[in-house]
């Protein structure tokens, strides 16, 4: 691990790209695996291209749209280390949010696969560049350039990003290199990375914690990223992990929630030995080695964060000695506020601050109970781009980032995210009433796909609850034994379906407000039928869902 006299991203790809030289760094899944000093060629060849043939330089905005692949991570390097800005974008984004965001960030390049050109079209005022055409089939030295590099500095801008959010508008976040390279630097405190280490990525690059945690922090300490063409579906998947055989994953909580309920606790609960307190711990131990090989075998660190894993979820995890780790963050944060490692999670925490982060627990009812989470430190962004307002408002009078979260300590200092505080309603005594423990509380129905509890001013909290596939398809197909073949007859197979539903609903209502308190029980549970709206890190966009 190398010393650095400046936290610049130019300095990290300088110093990486000349320490680790032959390790494998960047690479797709069946394809070309570069080392360090090839990425470093490239990089530089890019610079070069960037400066001479489209006039970028220090302060130039340049978009970056594109499926993961060694190219972005090339990408980012060469604007970052150039002194332009980078504008990464989710490939998720429709094409009217695409295009909004290039124009209110005022880019004049975009760097993007034939894909994304294709979805966004052309664009006035706007070049385009190939991201395919970024590394050559076969690399010399002599591709390389010794063009010259601007001198950058810890507080320049480094890049723009845009979140689609859960409660409200996209806004530009604006990172400096300070933020993401401390940041980046400051996750060793949980995770020691080594030349030697590798990861499969299957989360987009475009946001902050793939890009951190999952691309910087790595390429920082010398281990090698894999990319997958296509997405993290189980067929793509499997196959990978049985390549790659991973040391180090980063997910979102909703993959290891499917894996865990539509495979291993049926598996658990089907054994006739499962309801023996003494072999129910050996079967968890078991189901904990084989969802380890399944990883490929090699797994050291599995990372969870970009929303809350459920608790049934973890609860096996830890009990299974599956190496999991918990963060938590936002992508004003570049985005790591407090994490920690598989030696030291704890059921519901995500952890303690990541260190030279400060927090502070802000709460009107006193100490110990919830209260809005705020954030000082180096890894805190500088504010949302053109939009002094809404920068003002993020922040306290003494110059804390409000994050909007509602959050706990214990006496050990570790961090509970309780809820947001624009999601926790008001019991009718004036209780706390946080709707994601609900859910959490819902999500373990052997049921239950996903929910979403809000406040009714009429009847109370409803839980909207979409059921699992198969539940559905169950339904159906007892109606179709039941009535005979009517779903010719769409009005009565469409009241029975609903009939059934609502069983299965109420029943899901009752034994849920069972383990509830009287002030936080569901009045109402309406059926879900599409899929929940949700952001890049798979978290229900609630105040969409509920005006819905």
């Amino acid at each position: 691990m190398y010393h650095l006299e400046r936290f610049t991203l130019q300095e990290v790809f300088l110093k990486s790209t000349t320490e680790y030289g032959a390790y494998p760094a960047l690479g797709m899944l069946d394809g070309k695996m570069y080392t360090y000093r090839e990425v470093g060629i490239l990089v530089r060849r890019l610079i070069k291209t960037l400066k001479t043939q489209y006039g970028a330089g220090p302060g130039s905005h340049i978009a970056l749209i594109s499926e993961n692949r060694p190219e972005w991570p090339i990408a980012y390097l060469a604007v970052t280390s150039l002194g332009a800005v980078i504008v990464p974008v989710l490939t998720d984004f429709s094409p009217e949010a695409i295009r909004n965001i290039l124009s209110h960030a005022e880019c004049t390049l975009a760097i993007l696969s034939p894909k994304m050109q294709e979805k966004i079209g052309a664009l006035e005022g706007v070049r385009y560049l190939n991201i395919q055409e970024i590394a050559p089939p076969s690399i010399s030295p002599e591709a390389s350039s010794d063009f010259p590099l601007p001198t950058i500095e810890e507080t320049n801008l480094a890049a723009i990003l845009y979140t689609s959010g859960t409660t409200g508008l996209s806004k530009g976040v604006m990172l400096t290199h300070r933020n993401l390279v401390s940041n980046a630097f400051a996750t060793r405190t949980i995770l020691r990375i080594h030349p030697g280490d590798r990861l499969l990525s299957i989360l987009p690059l475009a946001h902050t914690y793939e890009c951190t945690i999952g691309f910087l922090a790595p390429f920082i300490q010398g281990a090698s990223i894999t990319y997958l063409d296509k997405p993290p579906t189980a067929s793509v998947l499997l196959p990978a992990l049985k390549k790659v055989r991973p040391t180090i994953m980063l997910s979102v909580p909703l993959i290891m929630e499917k894996i865990y309920r539509s495979s291993v606790k049926p598996k658990l609960e089907s054994h006739k030995l499962y309801g023996h307190p003494l072999f129910r711990k050996l079967l968890i131990r078991i189901a904990g080695m084989k969802l380890k090989k399944t990883f490929g075998g090699r797994i050291r660190f599995f990372g969870i964060g970009g929303a809350a894993l459920a608790p049934d979820v973890e609860t096996f995890l830890k009990e299974a000695h599956f190496p999991y780790a918990i963060g938590y963050g936002l992508t004003e944060t570049s985005p790591l506020v407090a994490g920690c490692n598989p030696q030291t999670t704890h059921i519901g925490s995500t952890g303690f601050p990541l260190e030279g982060v400060e927090v502070r627990i802000l709460s009107t009812e006193g100490e110990g109970t919830p209260g809005e989470l705020q954030v000082k430190g180096p890894n805190v962004m500088v504010g949302y781009y053109k939009d002094p307002e809404k920068t003002k408002e993020a922040f306290t009078e003494d110059g804390w980032f409000r994050t909007g979260d509602l959050a706990q300590r214990d006496e050990k200092g570790r961090i509970y995210i309780r809820g947001r505080l624009k999601t926790m309603i008001l019991g009718p005594s004036g209780e706390n009433i946080y709707p994601e423990e609900i859910e959490a509380l819902i999500n373990q129905s052997n049921y239950v796909q996903e929910s979403l509890v809000y406040g009714d001013p009429v009847g109370g909290l409803t839980a909207l609850i979409q059921l699992k596939p198969e539940v559905l398809e169950k339904i159906k197909e007892d109606i179709r034994q039941m009535y005979g073949a009517v779903e010719d007859e769409a009005e009565v197979f469409r009241q029975a379906l609903e009939a059934r539903s609502k069983e299965i609903l109420e029943s899901i209502r009752k034994e849920v407000n069972n383990r509830l308190a009287s002030f936080a029980r569901i009045g109402k549970a309406l059926l879900q039928i599409d899929p929940f709206e949700k952001t890049p890190t798979q978290k229900i966009k609630r105040k969409i869902q509920e005006k819905r």
